[in-house]
């Protein structure tokens, strides 16, 4: 699945070498540019988490995301158990603003069809509310503190 605009291709993440560089990338953009310790951004949902990668047409990572979903997810979405949950979306610098972090919701959104789930929740950053709400998603409930950064619940059904 290639994103409409964006100068990449997105894929969910089934080999060893695809789920080293979607760490690497949350690292240079969570840990690197934002300060969040490593030791929360790394998390035991990263396990059984359905893993996004958006490459350009040289290989190279550009962004990364995940969905929660089952069990897992229940704790960040009121405990309903068809939404997921999307989370650690991140776009390297270099490629912010190309459509990548575009196609990467999307792609989130599709894996969460197939896994048949009706809505998608997410944790925004405050900073980032316009993004998501042009992608369909509404905010609801307070700003909630997640690593030092403001955050808001969102969601979007499918």
């Amino acid at each position: 699945m290639t994103g409409t605009s964006a100068p990449c291709t997105t894929r969910t993440v089934v080999e060893e070498q695809d789920r080293a560089a979607c760490f690497q990338l949350r690292k240079e953009v969570f840990v690197g540019e934002q300060n969040v310790p490593e030791e929360l951004e790394y998390d035991a949902y990263d396990t059984d988490a359905v893993h996004v990668i958006a490459v350009a047409a040289d290989g190279s990572a550009l962004g990364t995301g995940r969905l929660l979903h089952g069990p897992d997810a229940a704790a960040k979405t009121g405990g309903d158990l068809t939404v997921g949950s999307l989370g650690r979306l991140a776009v390297i610098k270099e490629a912010r603003g190309l459509g990548v972090g575009v196609a990467l919701v999307r792609a989130i959104e599709d894996a969460a069809r197939e896994l048949g789930l009706a809505a998608v929740d997410l944790h925004a950053q405050t900073h980032a509310l316009g993004f998501y709400e042009r992608l369909g998603y509404v905010a609801y409930g307070p700003e909630i503190p997640e690593a030092g950064i403001s955050h808001r619940a969102m969601r979007r059904a499918l």
